[in-house]
C-alpha cells in the first residue's frame, strides 16, 4: 500500500527556498531557511497542504529555524491570497511515479540511449491539480482519496482508456487499474471535478467497448467535465512491447463521427459535448475540423482537442488587427525570406495560413512538413520532431533568412531537441537563424512579419 501525502509531524522538505518581494511574507520575520510545519494549526505535509490551509485571511505559521528554534509568525492578507513563500521543493514531499506497464505507453516506445530525465513517468495527483498532468489513480490509498475528498481537490485529470475493471488493468499492465475505476466512481460521487483521457487503441478499446465507456462516463453525471479520445501513438522503437496497430483514414472516421453522435446528446441535455476528438482523429480521418465554438472553453487543449482550431482562430483574429498591419508598414520583409517547420498533420493548415500572409502582407514563406525518422513515420505530429531531423531535411533548401518552428519540439524551457540538438546546431548547419514560436496562432504571425533588426 502506498503512503500517504502526509504524516503528522509535517514535512521536513517545506524549507523557504525565498520569500517574493511585496508578498505578505516579505514584511514578516520568515527567512530563508525555515522550515514551515503548521499554519493554523494544520500540519503541512506538502505543497496542496500549504495551498489549501493559508487560504485564510488570517494565518498563524508555525517555523523552525535552521538552528532548530520554533518560530510563529501571524499576519492578515487578502482572503485566498498566496503568502508568498517559495520551497526548496516545489511539492515539499517526494513525487510519485508511475508504476503501470501500459501497453500503449510512449515513454516505453523511446530508444535506448536518450536523457534518463525523458524516461521519467510521473502519476502525482498533486501535479494534476496543480499543473494538469494526468494520472492513472492507481497508487492512492484509502487516506489519500479521502483527502482528495476533504480539501475539495477539483480538477483533476485522469487517464482511465475503459471503464471495464480488467481490461484497465490489463491496458495499464497493473492490478491496479482494476481498482482505478473504483477509485474513479468514488471521487465522481463526491462532486470532484474530473477531466479524462482515453487513449484508443484499435481492436482493444474501441468500437462497442468504446461506447460502453462513454455511456459509463455519462453515468457518473457531472462531475465528468470532459472526456478527450485520442489515438495510440506508436513509434518504430517498440521492441519487445505489445503488438497495436495505428488508426487508419477508415477507422479515424468511424471514430470521429461515434463520439460525435455521444457529444451532440451531451450538449442537449447538458449544455456541454462532453466528449471530444483529439484533432489527429479528424486529421487522419480526411475531416475539417470543427467550428471554433465546437470546443467550448478547450477543456482538452493539452491532449490536442481544438488546438489547431484555436491556433487558426487566433492567427485568423491577430491577422486583423490594426498594429499588426502598422507593423507590416514599417517592419516587414516583402521578399521570400522565410520558411516553417512543422509535423505532417499540421502541414496542409500552415500552409494555409502562410498564403493569407502572402496575399495580405505580400511576404512569402516556404512551409516544410518534417518527416520523422527519429520515431518513425506514424508519428506525425510537430512537438516530436528532433533537432536531427530538422537537419537532415532542410539541409539544402530554400529557407530565407529565418526559419520558424513550434516551441512545442523543444524540452520545456530549454532550447534543446529532443534528441540532444540545439537550436544553435540547427541554426549552425543550416546556415540561417532559428526561431521557436508559442503555440499560438498570434505569436506565429508577428514571427512572419516582423522583421529581426
Amino acid at each position: 500500500m502506498s503512503p500517504p501525502f502526509f504524516v503528522q509531524e509535517g514535512s521536513m522538505n517545506a524549507i523557504v527556498k525565498s520569500i517574493i518581494p511585496g508578498s505578505p511574507a516579505s514584511r514578516s520575520s520568515i527567512t530563508p531557511g525555515d522550515i514551515l510545519r503548521r499554519i493554523n494549526g494544520s500540519v503541512i505535509g506538502d505543497v496542496l497542504d500549504y495551498k489549501y490551509h493559508s487560504y485564510d485571511s488570517r494565518v498563524l505559521l508555525e517555523l523552525l529555524t535552521a538552528s532548530g528554534k520554533l518560530k510563529l509568525v501571524k499576519f492578515r492578507k487578502p482572503e485566498g491570497a498566496d503568502i508568498g513563500l517559495e520551497f526548496e521543493s516545489f511539492l515539499m514531499d517526494k513525487e510519485r511515479s508511475c508504476a503501470n506497464k501500459c501497453i500503449f505507453c510512449f515513454i516505453d516506445q523511446l530508444p535506448a540511449g536518450m536523457r534518463e530525465s525523458l524516461y521519467y513517468k510521473d502519476d502525482d495527483v498533486r501535479l494534476s491539480f496543480l499543473q494538469g498532468n494526468y494520472i492513472t489513480l492507481t497508487n492512492l490509498s484509502r487516506k489519500d482519496i479521502e483527502r482528495i475528498i476533504e480539501l475539495r481537490i477539483s480538477p483533476i485529470n485522469v487517464s482511465v482508456h475503459t471503464l471495464d475493471p480488467e481490461l484497465r488493468a490489463f491496458m495499464l499492465g497493473s492490478k491496479g487499474g482494476c481498482a482505478g475505476v473504483g477509485t474513479l466512481k468514488a471521487l465522481a460521487g463526491a462532486g470532484i471535478t474530473l477531466n479524462c483521457q482515453i487513449v484508443c487503441c484499435p481492436g482493444i478499446n474501441d468500437g462497442t467497448e468504446l461506447s460502453k465507456t462513454i455511456e459509463g462516463f455519462i453515468a457518473l453525471g457531472h462531475s465528468i467535465n470532459s472526456v478527450s479520445v485520442v489515438p495510440v501513438g506508436l513509434t518504430k522503437h517498440r521492441r519487445g512491447l505489445p503488438e497495436l496497430r495505428a488508426f487508419d483514414r477508415e477507422l479515424a472516421l468511424q471514430t470521429v463521427k461515434q463520439v460525435e453522435i455521444y457529444g451532440e446528446k451531451c450538449l442537449v441535455k447538458r449544455g456541454s459535448g462532453v466528449f471530444f476528438c483529439a484533432d489527429e482523429l479528424y486529421m487522419t480521418a480526411g475531416l475539417e475540423l470543427p467550428s471554433h465554438e465546437f470546443y467550448e472553453d478547450y477543456p482538452q487543449l493539452e491532449n490536442g482537442v481544438g488546438m489547431m482550431r484555436l491556433f487558426i482562430k487566433e492567427f485568423e483574429v491577430a491577422a486583423g488587427r490594426k498594429e499588426l498591419q502598422t507593423v507590416h508598414s514599417q517592419n516587414v520583409i516583402k521578399t521570400p525570406g522565410l520558411s516553417i517547420a512543422t509535423g505532417k498533420l499540421a502541414y496542409p493548415y500552415l500552409t494555409k495560413l502562410s498564403r493569407i500572409v502572402a496575399e495580405k502582407y505580400g511576404i512569402i514563406s516556404e512551409v516544410y512538413g518534417i518527416s520523422n525518422n527519429f520515431f518513425g513515420d506514424s508519428v506525425t505530429v510537430s512537438g516530436l520532431i528532433t533537432g536531427r531531423d530538422l537537419i537532415d531535411q532542410l539541409s539544402g533548401r530554400e529557407l530565407g533568412e529565418k526559419l520558424l518552428f513550434p516551441r512545442n519540439m523543444l524540452r520545456h524551457g530549454e532550447d534543446v531537441f529532443l534528441d540532444d540538438v540545439t537550436t544553435a546546431d540547427v541554426s549552425k548547419a543550416l546556415g540561417v537563424e532559428v526561431i521557436a514560436v508559442d503555440q499560438n496562432g498570434a505569436d506565429l504571425l508577428r514571427a512572419m512579419i516582423w522583421k529581426q533588426e
